[in-house]
């Protein structure tokens, strides 16, 4: 039973293989099979990559199945199609275009086992990648609010470096009135005298300046530093929103780009296996001699050939045989004075009914 099955996935006339020897069966029972495996790894293959695309195990297997089948029914095409020929350069005409879809079926199924062999080494590029997407995510991010914060800093320093001269100010004058009650400097007279009290007045008016100017530009301060703040937090924001989308950086393309960063040597055995197994049927069937399957095979489509043909060789001697005989018989009757005469009465009476109804259509004009 399953020889049978394997013998109706090689394409071959079962018909035909049942009145053949053992051995040919065997044959063309170890390509369909090769056949069927073939179109079991698309199967799994296509599952695979799918399920990388929709994230669902039902739908992914669903797809998987036809693309299985697709691989299945064009397998079958490229090996059934292949017949044995006379001359080796005429089957490798014959084999060329087939080959050449072999190779494109064995990238198609080859590259998804390859994502999901090399899955770990695959997922730790891609780590590498998603965290050099974060770093400048954040930067770029950055860009947009690092001009707003630089200018509110140095508004903030600018505050501050008011309250700093103003402190230099007013330390200057409680210099200097110091030194005047001590009498090293200014009249140099020791003790509080009038000089010393205009000077300690002054003091004491730009302590007063420095201490309204330090309660200002606190407030000032502050607001600015809220605003800071919130500028924190909306780029705090803006990052949590678009993370989400560099974690999602794993869909079947970021995965195949991962997989190139990787040493190409055993990605390219792993091709050269399923290019191996996906022509395995069509150098068989060129490289084996022609068998008994391949000359009853050919025994019927001639047969059928020489029917056709015969039927057709029938067909053109049969309607030149009949054209001869009617332009003899026309030309017998053409030469009959009879048939003459009979046309020339008929052909008169044609041309008097024409003229009788023109007459009559003129006058009916008129």
């Amino acid at each position: 039973m399953l020889k049978k099955f394997f013998i109706v996935c090689s394409g071959s006339d079962t018909d035909i293989l049942d009145n053949c020897s053992i051995g040919e069966q065997n044959k063309y029972a170890g390509i369909g099979a090769t056949v069927f495996f073939t179109a079991v790894m698309a199967t799994i293959a296509a599952s695979y990559a799918l399920y990388t695309v929709f994230d669902n195990l039902y739908t992914s297997i669903g797809f998987g199945l036809i693309w299985g089948l697709l691989i299945f029914n064009l397998d079958r095409f490229i090996v059934s199609t292949i017949k044995k020929r006379n001359s080796v350069m005429d089957e490798l005409i014959q084999a060329t275009p087939r080959i050449i879809l072999a190779v494109i079926i064995a990238v198609v199924i080859s590259k998804p086992l390859e994502l999901k062999i090399f899955e770990k080494e695959i997922n730790q590029v891609l780590l590498e990648q998603k965290n050099e997407l974060t770093l400048a995510n954040k930067d770029q991010i950055a860009l947009q609010f690092n001009p707003t914060v630089e200018g509110l800093q140095n508004d903030i320093n600018s505050l501050q470096s008011e309250i700093t001269t103003k402190e230099t100010e007013v330390n200057a004058l409680y210099d200097t009135y110091i030194t005047e009650a001590e009498g090293t400097a200014g009249t140099k007279l020791l003790g509080k005298g009038p000089v010393y009290a205009e000077k300690r007045e002054k003091h004491d008016a730009a302590l007063a300046e420095l201490q309204q100017l330090k309660t200002d530009n606190k407030a000032k301060i502050t607001a600015i530093e809220g605003q800071i703040v919130q500028l924190q937090n909306d780029y705090n924001t803006q990052v949590a929103s678009t993370q989400p989308i560099i974690d999602g950086f794993d869909g079947l393309m970021a995965r195949v780009n991962a997989l190139s960063k990787l040493p190409w040597l055993p990605s390219f055995f792993i091709f050269l296996l399923f290019l191996a197994i996906e022509t395995s049927p069509i150098f068989a069937k060129l490289l084996s001699p022609k068998g008994e399957y391949d000359y009853k095979l050919e025994d019927a489509e001639t047969a059928v050939k020489t029917w056709v043909e015969q039927k057709v060789n029938e067909r053109n001697i049969l309607l030149k045989t009949d054209m001869s005989i009617n332009n003899k018989i026309y030309n017998d009757i053409a030469e009959e004075d009879e048939l003459y005469q009979y046309k020339r009465k008929k052909a008169r009476e044609l041309m008097q009914l024409q003229a009788d109804a023109f007459f009559k259509h003129q006058k009916n004009a008129l």
